[in-house]
């Protein structure tokens, strides 16, 4: 690391602590040349690689988008996405891969996005599952609706308790 001040080509780290939730590490540096101090920050990169087989850096804002679409005339807030696409971000990096294919990121999408809003997330299966028919759709609603109707089961058996 390159001393900002008088770019002498190594420093000494003094300092360390994780920020940004644990995914960067911030450290306090100081250089052995002339003693002053500045702060780097490190994090890692996951790369998302696109159908075509280029590359590019996970981005939080390009899942806010694509689900955006997907929650067009839906009662969801900017908020509900940005915690979506850190969800999304959370579970994708919990997976240890440095790099994901963009399908997987998509597929990361659905379970966050059907907790949120099942509309958005019917929407948004029925671009990455690539449904095809109307058979598609309803079993998809029809699974839904098993869960929904499960949960409610559930939640009853445990106020009756």
């Amino acid at each position: 690391m390159h001393c900002p001040y008088c770019r002498h080509s190594d420093s000494r780290v003094v300092d360390s602590r994780a920020a940004e939730d644990g995914t960067a590490i911030r450290r306090r540096r100081q250089c052995p040349e002339c003693g002053k101090r500045f702060t780097t920050s490190e994090t890692v990169t996951l790369t998302v690689v696109k159908r075509s087989g280029a590359t590019e850096a996970f981005s939080r804002s390009k899942v806010i988008s694509g689900v955006r679409k997907a929650c067009q005339g839906r009662p969801v807030s900017d908020d509900d996405l940005a915690l979506l696409a850190q969800d999304v971000e959370e579970a994708v990096r919990a997976t240890g891969s440095a790099e994901m294919a963009s399908h997987e990121v998509g597929m990361a999408i659905l379970g966050p996005l059907r907790s949120l809003d099942e509309i958005a997330y019917l929407r948004f299966a029925s671009v990455y599952r690539a449904f095809t028919d109307l058979e598609d759709f309803e079993s998809e609603i029809a699974l839904l609706r098993a869960e929904r109707e499960f949960n409610n089961r559930t939640s009853t058996d445990t106020n009756s308790q």
